[in-house]
C-alpha cells in the first residue's frame, strides 16, 4: 500500500518577515538563505541529520535584529511539519539521541505527538557566533515546538565552544527527529489510540 507524499509548501509573509518554505520528510535537496549565515549552517545541520528535503528562502528585518527572521522561521517550520504529517497517525512518535562535536555534548529527546512543549538547557560559553546571537535558538526551537506539536527537550551536556555546542543540538535534534518521523503503519502510538 503507497503512502501519501509526507511534504508541505509554506508561504509565510508579515511586515517582519517574507518566508519561502518547501519541506519533504523522505529527503531531497537542501538549499537554505535566511541572511544569517550562521542560522544557515545550523538549518543545514538539521536537515541533513533529519534526512528531509529542505528549501527555505527567508527575508527579514535584520536592520532591526535577528529575531524576527529566526523565530519565524521556526513558526513556519513547525507548521510544514505539522501539514506534512496530516493526522499525526503514521510515524514512530518518539525519537532521542546524544551528539558530541569536539568537546561539546548535546541531548535531545522528542515526542511528535500533538503535545507542544519546550524544555531549553544551555549554557552558552560566547553569547554570539559570527553575527548570531544564541539565546535565539531557544526561540527558535520553541517556535518550532509550539506549531509542531512537539515535546522536546534539548541540553547542552558540556562544552567549551559555542558553534560546537550549537551545532552539536541541531544534530542531535535532527538525530532525534528522524527516528521520531520514521514512517510506521497501524495507526497512532498510543494508549489512548488516538493523538
Amino acid at each position: 500500500m503507497s503512502r501519501q507524499p509526507r511534504q508541505a509548501q509554506i508561504s509565510r509573509r508579515t511586515k517582519e518577515t517574507d518566508i519561502q518554505l518547501e519541506l519533504s520528510l523522505d529527503g531531497g535537496p537542501v538549499v537554505i538563505d535566511t541572511g544569517l549565515g550562521f542560522f544557515n549552517h545550523l538549518l543545514t545541520a538539521l536537515a541533513t541529520y533529519a534526512g528531509w528535503g529542505l528549501s527555505l528562502k527567508a527575508q527579514g528585518d535584520l536592520e532591526v535584529d535577528a529575531h524576527h527572521t529566526v523565530e519565524d522561521v521556526g513558526l513556519t517550520l513547525g507548521q510544514a511539519l505539522a501539514e506534512s504529517l496530516g493526522d499525526y497517525a503514521g510515524h514512530a512518535r518518539f525519537g532521542a539521541a546524544l551528539i558530541p562535536m569536539d568537546e561539546a555534548l548535546a541531548e535531545a529527546a522528542l515526542d511528535v505527538g500533538r503535545r507542544p512543549f519546550l524544555h531549553f538547557e544551555f549554557q552558552w560559553p560566547q553569547p554570539v557566533c559570527g553575527h548570531f546571537e544564541l539565546c535565539l535558538v531557544e526561540e527558535f526551537w520553541r517556535a518550532v515546538c509550539q506549531r509542531g506539536g512537539l515535546t522536546l527537550h534539548l541540553t547542552g551536556r558540556r562544552g567549551r565552544n559555542s558553534h560546537h555546542l550549537a551545532e552539536a543540538a541541531f544534530k542531535c535534534a535532527g538525530r532525534a527527529l528522524a527516528q521520531a518521523l520514521a514512517p510506521q503503519t497501524g495507526g497512532p502510538v498510543s494508549t489512548k489510540g488516538m493523538l
